[in-house]
């Protein structure tokens, strides 16, 4: 079974790696293979159809979601997790904690509280705070961040426009955002999932999108998802 870690990725219990679909025996494989699975969630999540027609603020849609990004390679997917974690709340929290964010989102929005990107940062880190699944927390509650502000009028986040899977100093930023956003403070986590926006007078044909979205005037965003 795989067992390397790596700082801000969740340990799995015995009982939750035999849960594991795939045939593989490295942890590189085993990312290459999530990667791909979670592609797939993204092009699910992000359909226009989709979009315009299902509300990401609700308790069946979270779970789901979770479903169509790690269908391929864990049993338990959408389920969530029975087993306490350094990180997260008690197992007996999270079905009550997941309602309460969804309704204060719900709030946020209705009554503009905060504008959309920030809307979008705070569900990001409160899902990251719940932890309510056994692995797969981080790019889970990115993709939710994700469809909140597209769905709501915005862009998909960019997240550093950089994979925060691997170890090293954009992880690190990312993460000490979230623990500092723990504490009511978003601008850092809010600069960091806009960061490397660049802007430009290029031609449209120049544009890098993974996903058909309008494009706004004079900005590039290279768009793709980023894995926990």
């Amino acid at each position: 079974m795989i067992a390397t870690r790596s700082p801000g990725n969740t340990p799995l219990d015995p009982d939750e790696l035999d849960g594991l679909i795939p045939d593989l025996s490295l942890k590189r494989d085993l990312d290459e293979f999530e990667r791909k699975n979670i592609l797939d969630g993204y092009n699910w999540a992000l359909s226009p159809r989709r979009l315009r027609f299902r509300d990401p603020l609700t308790e069946p849609y979270v779970r789901q979601l979770h479903r169509r990004m790690f269908d391929q390679t864990w049993e338990w997917v959408g389920r969530y997790r029975n087993s306490e974690k350094k990180i997260g709340v008690l197992v007996h929290e999270i079905r009550s904690s997941i309602p309460v964010l969804l309704g204060d989102a719900q709030y946020w929005h209705a009554n503009k509280t905060y504008a959309i990107d920030e809307v979008a940062v705070r569900v990001h880190n409160r899902l990251v705070w719940i932890h309510p699944f056994p692995n797969g927390n981080g790019s889970h509650a990115r993709l939710l961040a994700d469809v909140v502000a597209v769905k709501y009028g915005s862009i998909p986040l960019t997240w550093g426009r950089i994979d925060i899977a691997a170890i090293g100093p954009a992880r690190e930023a990312y993460l000490a955002a979230l623990r500092i956003a723990d504490n009511n403070e978003f601008q850092g986590l809010l600069a960091f999932a806009r960061a490397s926006m660049v802007h430009s007078r290029v031609s449209p044909a120049s544009w890098h999108l993974r996903f058909p979205f309008k494009k706004p005037a004079g900005r590039i965003f290279a768009l793709g998802p980023t894995v926990p």
